[in-house]
């Protein structure tokens, strides 16, 4: 497969001084194995048999995968367990797909976290098993390198007391897209915003948006936190997403594509990194949510959590399809006009660009066969 690099146009490209690596991450990586097609989920005593299953790396690596398929030199920081499963993911990441591991490291007697994921009628449930890191994220990454952006876990990046490798990151220059995950206790605290003072960009989705900020309706957690960061963004499922850059001065509102979905496992951190993506590419805000929103869609159609992440090759194929595919409803219409800005990109993506057939999860599983 041929590597493609959506920002070969910006200046300084390709020359000494330029940043090393385009994101840098930190974070968990889990062994994820998931089984689809099942009937029902098993009962005390009972055995289900499931169509298809594979393996993949997940937790931060749905992120990392996301992003270095898009172009985007990756560099990610995670503990790994001495076990087979630690050997998997490893492989997985740094010989196929591509991911910068000099600032992740191997502990001995440390068993690798692994999830088991059983999707049944567009849902899911999980089993999760691990222990702590023996390392914290700060303490794997030092000094971070110099890069032009890094996606952090608001949660998790930020330790009181302690000045972490984000703020140290932003401050050499990088910009920083803060997420956060669901608050299992119902606290939502509002404090956890006040770590957006570091960030360029946050990127909740509705529910999330409206319990930090107190709001009742997602456009109103928007503009509450678009007076706290430069880039809010706020995905809200099949109504799609909503944007406010201060610093360009658009606001913007995508609508979701109509598809099949058959397992959301990655799509936020797929849209986040196709975000990223279109950031740093210096991208108009419509067309950023668009690609997006665009990049999500085709991930939740494949089963397979990280490894179902599309490339520049997947993104490709879709825009050929769309734009010589027959009829002229309205609904084609619009998605052609939203995603004409890809006619400029497509024509300079090389013919043997990275596309999905290329995962592990195709070659040594048969999930999403038959």
């Amino acid at each position: 497969m041929t590597a493609y690099d959506p920002l070969a146009g910006l200046p300084g490209r390709g020359s000494p001084d330029e940043p090393p690596f385009d994101v840098v991450l930190a974070g968990t990586v889990f062994l994820d194995i998931i089984f689809t097609g099942l009937a029902s989920l098993p009962t005390g005593g009972t055995e289900v048999w499931a169509d298809g299953m594979g393996s993949c790396p997940g937790g931060i690596a749905n992120l990392a995968i996301a992003a270095s398929r898009l172009g985007l030199r990756t560099s990610l920081a995670a503990a790994f367990g001495d076990d087979d499963y630690g050997d998997f993911c490893w492989r997985t990441l740094e010989q196929q797909e591509g991911v910068d591991l000099s600032r992740s490291r191997r502990f001995d007697d440390w068993h690798s976290p692994v999830t088991v994921s059983m999707s049944i009628d567009h849902d899911r449930g999980m089993v999760t098993h691990g222990h702590p890191a023996p390392m914290s994220s700060t303490g794997l990454i030092g000094r971070p390198p110099r890069t032009r952006s890094v996606l952090v876990d608001l949660a998790e990046a930020f330790v009181p007391g302690q000045t972490s490798w984000v703020e140290i990151a932003q401050h050499d220059g990088a910009l920083v897209f803060g997420d956060i995950g669901w608050d299992a206790s119902g606290a939502w605290p509002i404090e956890v915003l006040d770590r957006l003072e570091f960030c360029h960009a946050f990127l909740p989705n509705a529910s999330e948006a409206m319990a930090y900020t107190r709001t009742e309706t997602p456009n109103d957690a928007l503009y509450a936190l678009a007076d706290r960061v430069p880039l809010a963004v706020v995905t809200n499922g099949n109504q799609g997403a909503m944007a406010i850059d201060s610093t360009t001065g658009e606001e913007a509102q995508v609508p979701a594509l109509r598809v099949p979905a058959l397992d959301p496992t990655g799509a936020g951190d797929v849209f986040a990194a196709s975000l990223v993506v279109g950031t740093l590419a210096g991208w108009g805000l419509s067309d950023r949510l668009a690609f997006a929103t665009l990049c999500s869609s085709l991930a939740v159609q494949q089963f397979g959590g990280s490894l179902a992440a599309p490339g520049w090759g997947d993104i490709a194929d879709w825009w050929h399809e769309v734009r010589d595919a027959q009829g002229a409803t309205a609904y084609a219409a619009s998605v052609r006009r939203r995603y004409a800005f890809l006619e400029e990109i497509v024509p300079t993506v090389p013919g043997g660009a990275v596309r999905r057939a290329a995962a592990t999860i195709a070659r040594q599983a048969d999930v999403g066969r038959g």
